[in-house]
């Protein structure tokens, strides 16, 4: 074994604190690379040496491989860890690595290139006899071969992209109509994130689960299955929820999609960590669809239910150890369920959010609980990199167990200061479906109404609850009355305040007799039941959680409100920070309802502006390669008829 001291982590966010975090427990000395913008992240805080690439976009920082080998060197790092996503199945940079006398932990540039590659993957595996998803895969990249491809398979069809992963460059297509605009955003999006905008397209099969075996090689030929994760909760083909074991796989399927995918990896001669991914329909029969050649950001359910650490297995692979258990030894315990922690707004369409974390509460540690994330309170959630804020997952002896415990877990987590996704996953893990693991990948759009209800007026309730909690949080020294006491005791007579929330706001009347904030708990008793309601004051702003979710409650400001609203009328507006890639309209041009105005990327994924109604662009206030702030105007539209 060759004497590893210290490790570079060729990436950012949550995976490159959980890579730090085994590496440390190794004894091994942590380097964290940062674009410019990211100086200060929890990644590069967390490290014992940090590396400045610069830039802020990902392809002027952590895309660049010359970079990336100079930090290695300068470090004094002789591996380089690239986590999942950025890098991670870039053959080229494998090889990089490997010619600058450094260690990749991950497989070898010759692994990746026939895996890599979800055309040359399909291939591979149609000689070698797994069942293929029908499609088209060939090197002919143009649009009419595509059409005459989707002819053949029949709509409707996804397209992804070769090189891709975690939903980016991909698009599900209902019919010819739609091929066009789809294949150049697919590509566009190919090309931003993983530097190659070569596509496929695929039939899009109908309630399919996706079922992952994740799989571990060594370099003299061993190679196991450390047993399977469902995947199938996902929302445009991006996982929201993964666990471990698969609901209801028989211990025959469980067998047959392993040997199946350990004889994918040995036929490439695969070494570390690895994942063949497979659909499975209702009859039990599974396809091949893809491998990713490296670690997924759902191995922790996997570390749950085997006790096993992946990175520590992938340092040590690397450096020449065999595998430690055979298949026979693999363990299978209890079960896992992970969920997705997203800054993105469900409400207007899961746009991804940009901000100030001004409040973020992790939930408390304890058996079967695990949090991964790349974030604290007070970080900054930039437009430029993929809005993942971290993971929670929750372990059981059973999945009920872990059900349960992970809705612990999300109850008693609060984020404050942007829109995250974190009563979305309440309600999906909290959903009686999910709860009889009724699982495929068309479980969100299926129950999407009670997984996404529309927003009502705030409850009487709630804004009673919001006053109270408000003016018992001023800083003492403030407001109608004071003490030194750790909560307030009472109010005066009557007190009135207007607040704002959720774009409502109300005239809130208390009175001395009103619910009791104690530290950051609020606590209100109703018939014999007294309830208690986290509220938690920062930057100006009470944090309430309210049936679940977390409400941002502050003075109401007529001004603004007013300002606001004249800024939007007859205006497009930016729905977060980004730049500009497409500007499709010119002054003076008449448009239909619908049409594609513009296009933002942002969190790396691509977010089209388009006509609300039929009229004509009076204006344009944006230019291609341009960076723009949230609410900055893009298009002027005068509406007609």
């Amino acid at each position: 074994m060759s004497s590893l001291t210290t490790i570079l982590v060729a990436n950012r966010g949550e995976i490159a604190c959980r890579v730090m975090r085994t590496a440390k427990a190794m004894g091994l000395t942590t380097v964290a690379v940062h674009s410019a913008i990211d100086r200060d992240a929890r990644h590069s805080r967390e490290a014992d040496i940090r590396v400045d690439l610069g830039g802020s976009k990902a392809t002027d920082s952590y895309l660049q491989i010359d970079k990336l080998i100079a930090a290695a060197h300068a470090s004094g790092a002789q591996a380089i860890h690239p986590g999942y996503g950025f890098l991670s199945e870039n053959a080229g940079f494998a090889r990089a690595i490997e010619a600058a006398g450094l260690i990749f932990l991950g497989p070898p540039a010759s692994a990746i290139d026939a895996m890599g590659s979800k055309s040359a993957a399909k291939a591979l595996m149609e000689t070698a006899g797994v069942p293929l998803v029908p499609g088209y895969h060939g090197e002919a990249q143009d649009l009419e071969t595509f059409r005459a491809a989707c002819e053949r398979i029949g709509y409707p069809v996804l397209l992804k992209a070769t090189a891709g992963g975690g939903g980016k460059g991909m698009k599900v297509v209902e019919d010819v109509s739609q091929l066009a605009e789809a294949l150049a955003s697919a590509q566009r999006e190919a090309l931003s994130s993983f530097g190659n905008g070569q596509m496929l397209v695929e039939k899009y099969l109908l309630k399919p689960r996706h079922v992952e075996i994740q799989v571990f090689a060594d370099q003299h030929g061993h190679c196991l299955y450390l047993n399977e994760r469902d995947c199938s909760i996902q929302r445009r083909h991006q996982k929201v929820v993964e666990e471990a074991p698969a609901p209801g796989l028989s211990v025959e399927q469980r067998k047959a999609m392993g040997e199946a995918a350990v004889r994918a990896a040995q036929a490439i001669g695969y070494v570390g960590a690895g994942t063949v991914e497979f659909l499975l329909d209702a009859r039990g029969e599974f396809f091949f669809m893809e491998m990713n050649t490296r670690l997924q950001v759902e191995h922790p359910v996997t570390e749950a239910i085997t006790g096993l650490d992946l990175v520590a297995w992938q340092i040590r692979v690397a450096q020449g150890e065999a595998l430690p258990i055979t298949q026979e030894q693999v363990p299978l315990i209890g079960h896992a369920i992970e969920v997705r922690l997203y800054a993105e707004d469900p409400a207007n369409d899961f746009l991804p959010a940009t901000g100030h974390l001004a409040l973020y509460r992790e939930s408390s540690p304890g058996p079967g609980r695990r949090v991964d994330s790349g974030v604290e309170q007070g970080d900054d959630v930039s437009p430029f990199y993929d809005p993942m804020l971290g993971k929670l997952i929750a372990w059981g002896e059973d999945r009920e167990q872990a059900r349960l415990r992970l809705l612990g877990m999300l109850d008693e987590f609060a984020v404050g200061g942007l829109k995250t996704n974190l009563g979305f996953l309440r309600r999906i893990i909290g959903h009686p479906a999910f709860a009889a693991a009724e699982l495929d990948t068309g479980f969100i759009p299926r129950y999407q109404d009670e997984l996404l209800p529309a927003p009502g007026a705030l409850s009487d309730a709630f804004w009673q609850a919001a006053g109270s909690a408000f003016m018992q949080s001023l800083p003492l020294g403030e407001g109608p009355w004071a003490t030194n006491q750790g909560f307030r005791t009472g109010l005066p007579a009557e007190v009135s305040l207007h607040l704002s929330c959720n774009g409502q706001d109300r005239l809130v009347t208390l009175s001395g007799h009103t619910p009791l904030l104690c530290g950051e708990q609020l606590l209100i008793e109703h018939q014999g039941v007294r309830r208690a309601h986290l509220a938690v004051r920062s930057a100006g702003n009470l944090y309430l959680r309210w049936e679940g979710e977390m409400h941002a409650v502050s003075l109401f400001d007529p001004i603004a409100a007013v300002e606001a609203g004249q800024s939007h009328q007859g205006g497009l507006t930016a729905p977060m920070n980004g730049s500009i890639v497409r500007v499709l309209v010119e002054v003076g041009q008449t448009v239909e309802a619908g049409t594609q105005l513009v296009v933002l990327e942002a969190m790396k994924m691509e977010h089209s502006i388009r006509a609300p109604q039929a009229g004509v662009v009076k204006a344009l206030f944006c230019q291609e390669g341009e960076m723009v702030a949230e609410g900055s105007a893009l298009v002027e539209l005068e509406t007609t008829g």
